[in-house]
């Protein structure tokens, strides 16, 4: 993973000891919060219902050991004993006070962390595949990608202060398990008719109150080009994006406004004239250089071994392991889906174990998912075993990697203050409606993501089956959607109809999945159906109940 030179580490130190400057200043009275804001927003502090929320970016999702011992350190002398992983890869802490967070700061800069960029109308932290390195279907590793977006991003003075955030993400395998196509900006890494590596850019994603999704802006774009082409993208934002309507002013709204065709001319002639100037070509050196620090471990000549079979054990090796490009290793998800847990959540306890196992099993780093889970890239199939063993110790053992109660859910109402309903409760109450692990075998691949407000943090449009709170005159209700995907196959859900009660959307949810269990053909999952069949069947199965108690 990458590691800090001097100036890395000079530029966080810096950036903390000014945001310390500006902290002393709002507690001695000599800024109001409304002048504090863009201060503590462009440090990752945020405002929410009952405190300060701290989020810690977590570039491309890469942790190292001593990096999850300091998160483990902030979470026990800072917060309330735990920190929460979201759907950008990052962790944040929902309870630290303000005096406190310049020492927060100071102390993550001592590995290699800070929380610049997490939040502001910026370029926010750079997402990747969390199976980066390991996937067999990469046409390449695409963190070197990210961190050279992410050096370039940082602070970058043209763009810090855009009309809306700006989020990218950089992929370089077929099945997309990054969300692309619901980024400002998706890079996707490619080889050409030649043979030669290079980029195909899509822009225009984004989910919240108007959600769509990106289209190809350039099918190839040249290695040495890729921060010219992406500065120009932002350039024609920065210029042409609205700033009189906070709702219409992400680049998907001028994406969508202009079209493609125009969309992409604007870009070009932007393309060009960076190009003429000759001033962002990223040489062959500086790609060695950054390619260098993601260089792969050194893999073992092991022999082929059969998967581990039978029991809990066997359980966990079919949900949560996949297939790795080196014979005799697996890629391992750790769950953070306990059944009736909170999705996303670890406690410091949890952090430090998991410290432990890279240690001890000689693993060289950890990976966050954008689906609030972590991931061992790297695990032997013979530690298997021992692996599952500690993670049982530490209640991290949970077999439900890509099942129904693997949930995606923001942290809503409990702690935004800028949602509408409760989204944990219910995301609690449908795990453990659902935890009979045959069953959850049985309906297979169905992916739920749940939102308590539009902003759709929770990515709900996103969801196989999604759901979104909302506000009637001060009641929570919760809207169905189905159909949505994230995936390569990316789609918008459909809403299905009226919200539900926070007393029946669970039970709603359940009639949608019996009826699919009922509706689907051999072998097909969820999404299948749903696209096979249309909404209505699914429709009529999740109003039933109100339809007979108006009768």
């Amino acid at each position: 993973m990458y590691r800090y030179d001097e100036f890395d580490a000079a530029f966080v130190r810096e950036r903390t000891e000014q945001f310390r400057f500006q902290v002393e200043r709002r507690l001695k009275g000599e800024l109001n919060e409304d002048q504090f804001k863009p201060f503590r927003l462009m440090n990752g502090l945020y405002l929410q219902l009952h405190a300060y929320m701290l989020r810690v970016a977590v570039p491309y999702g890469t942790l190292s050991a001593p990096q999850l011992r300091m998160l483990a350190h902030i979470a026990r002398k800072y917060d309330k004993g735990y920190g929460h992983f979201t759907t950008r890869q990052n962790i944040q802490y929902n309870w630290p006070k303000l005096k406190d967070v310049p020492d927060i700061l100071a102390e993550l800069a001592t590995v290699e962390m800070h929380a610049i960029q997490t939040s502001g109308n910026c370029i926010r932290n750079v997402t990747s595949d969390h199976f980066a390195g390991a996937a067999a279907e990469e046409v390449e590793d695409p963190r070197p990608v990210a961190e050279l977006i992410r050096q370039w991003s940082s602070l970058h003075p043209e763009f810090s202060f855009l009309g809306r955030k700006f989020k990218i993400a950089v992929t370089a395998s077929p099945h997309d398990r990054t969300a692309l196509r619901y980024h400002d900006a998706g890079v996707e890494i490619v080889q050409n008719g030649d043979g030669r590596i290079g980029y195909r850019i899509s822009v225009g994603g984004g989910m919240g109150r108007t959600p769509y999704l990106s289209y190809v802006v350039a099918e190839f774009i040249e290695k040495p080009d890729l921060l010219a082409y992406l500065e120009a993208i932002l350039r024609v934002f920065n210029e042409s994006g609205r700033r009189d309507n906070i709702y219409k002013a992400r680049i998907k709204i001028l994406a969508h406004t202009l079209g493609a065709t125009a969309m992409r001319e604007r870009i070009e002639r932007e393309f060009g004239e960076i190009k003429a100037a000759g001033s962002l070509d990223v040489p062959e050196t500086e790609r060695a250089r950054i390619e260098a620090y993601f260089a792969p471990p050194a893999f073992e000549d092991l022999p082929d071994m059969a998967l581990p079979q039978g029991g809990a054990l066997g359980d966990w090796v079919t949900s949560n392991t996949h297939p790795h490009r080196v014979r005799g290793y697996r890629i391992v998800t750790i769950s953070l889906k306990p059944i009736g847990g909170v999705p996303g959540d670890i406690s410091h306890e949890q952090l430090d174990g998991v410290a432990e196992l890279l240690d001890d099993f000689a693993l060289d780093e950890l990976r966050a998912s954008h689906e609030q889970n972590l991931v061992l890239p790297h695990v032997r199939i013979e530690d298997l075993p021992a692996i599952f063993e500690r993670l049982t110790v530490l209640g991290l053992a949970t077999p439900n990697a890509g099942l129904i109660t693997d949930l995606i859910c923001c942290p809503g109402l409990d702690y935004c203050d800028l949602a509408n309903a409760r989204s944990i409760t219910i995301a609690q109450e449908i795990s453990k409606r659902f935890a009979d692990l045959a069953r959850q075998h049985d309906i297979g691949d169905l992916k739920i993501k749940i939102s308590g407000c539009i902003n759709a943090c929770g990515h709900h449009h996103a969801g196989h089956i999604g759901i979104l709170g909302v506000d009637k005159k001060g009641v929570e209700y919760y809207q169905l959607l189905l159909g949505g995907s994230a995936a390569e196959d990316a789609s918008i859900g459909e809403i299905l109809g009226p919200g539900f009660g926070e007393h029946e959307i669970v039970d709603a949810v359940e009639r949608v999945v019996e009826a699919y269990l009922t509706l689907r053909q051999p072998g097909e999952r969820f999404l299948a159906t749903t696209r096979r069949l249309g909404l209505e069947p699914f429709r009529s199965a999740a109003y039933e109940e109100q339809r007979h108690g108006a009768d």
